[in-house]
């Protein structure tokens, strides 16, 4: 794994950016063209799992089909004895998730932030892929006002099959459950095959976050909030009574 001062083929590594599950990424430097990146790679216990290193294959690739100043761009992908490293943007500024702990924001900056974060979900919409994982902390703040959506690490290519555009819930795994609980549609929860419709939701948690400081499902564990989504769900499918049933 990384520390301070390994070299990545080019890239002579700085220092720790985060670390999550499923992934940890660090700041780096290029000396040939004088920037800094950001080079995401698995955790340590799971980085020569050959199921996670094809995810961050893909992940790659979804990311290199899209085209948009609002979505994290990928400069490269580099491989070594068995570890995948994606080389990214490295991207200044608090996550959606670090300015959210100071308090709502106010209403004209909550609506530019989620004008642009819709902006950019709607691009990777239109290139056909679902990002599948939308939340604060997948959200960059970066100075002058620009907002970047990062982390496609679950994201997926939509297929079209008779006109409608649909999804398989993992890769791998058809009815797995991937996400973050609280930003999950009812059918993402469910593990059902997925579309479009499942970030829209996502986008209006991270809308009514952004106004009111509060998660929209914030129950204690991802059980309790599963089961919310599957009370939702059940209600969303009930049939309109009858005419004429008491």
């Amino acid at each position: 794994m990384p520390t301070k001062g390994t070299r990545i083929g080019p890239y002579e590594v700085l220092g720790p950016l985060g670390a999550g599950g499923m992934g940890e990424v660090w700041r780096a430097h290029d000396a040939r063209l004088g920037r800094d990146v950001a080079i995401k790679t698995l955790p340590a216990l799971l980085a020569r799992e050959p199921e996670l290193l094809g995810r961050l294959r893909r992940e790659a690739r979804l990311l290199a089909s899209l085209r948009h100043p609002g979505i994290t761009t990928i400069y490269g992908l580099e491989e070594i004895e068995g570890q995948g490293y994606l080389v990214l943007e490295c991207v200044e500024g608090p996550t959606l998730a670090e300015r959210l702990e100071e308090g709502p924001l106010p209403i004209d900056e909550a609506l530019e932030v989620c004008r642009q974060v819709a902006a950019a979900i709607e691009a990777a919409h239109k290139s056909g892929v679902i990002h599948r994982d939308l939340k604060p902390s997948n959200v960059k703040l970066a100075p002058g006002g620009e907002v970047k959506v990062l982390d496609f690490g679950i994201g997926k290519a939509m297929v079209r099959r008779d006109a409608s555009v649909t999804l398989t819930v993992d890769a791998t795994r058809t009815g797995a459950i991937v996400g973050t609980a609280s930003y999950m549609s009812p059918e993402q929860a469910l593990g059902e095959a997925v579309d479009r419709r499942t970030d829209i939701w996502s986008f209006g948690c991270v809308l009514f976050e952004c106004l009111s400081g509060s998660r929209t499902f914030d129950g204690q564990g991802f059980a309790v909030t599963v089961g919310l989504l599957t009370v939702v769900s059940c209600v969303e499918h009930v049939p309109p009574p009858a005419k004429g049933a008491s």
